[in-house]
């Protein structure tokens, strides 16, 4: 079930970093996180929907193959990225 394009242009204007910017990895993450925002919508209420779960296991993979990305590449933007998604709340201390 793919983005709504209303949507998905909505999240590319917020999290472009210069015109039309389509492939950044924040625009990329930020796509991803939306999609699988409401893919575990859908799971919640289709519980035995196999595909769809291995799906959004193959978002949440690429999604953090592109955060590692980020964060190697450039800590700030990572960091603002992050905060801005709201992902990677704090965790315990290993």
């Amino acid at each position: 079930m793919p983005l709504d394009t209303e949507i998905k242009s909505q999240v590319m204007d917020t999290y472009k970093t210069h015109d039309g910017d389509t492939g950044s990895p924040e625009v990329q993450v930020a796509v991803l996180t939306t999609r699988i925002k409401q893919l575990t919508e859908h799971l919640r209420a289709n519980r035995k929907d196999v595909s769809s779960r291995r799906g959004l296991q193959q978002m949440v993979g690429q999604r953090r193959r592109l955060l590692r990305y980020l964060s190697q590449t450039d800590l700030r933007r990572y960091q603002d990225l992050v905060s801005r998604l709201g992902l990677r709340t704090a965790r315990a201390a290993r």
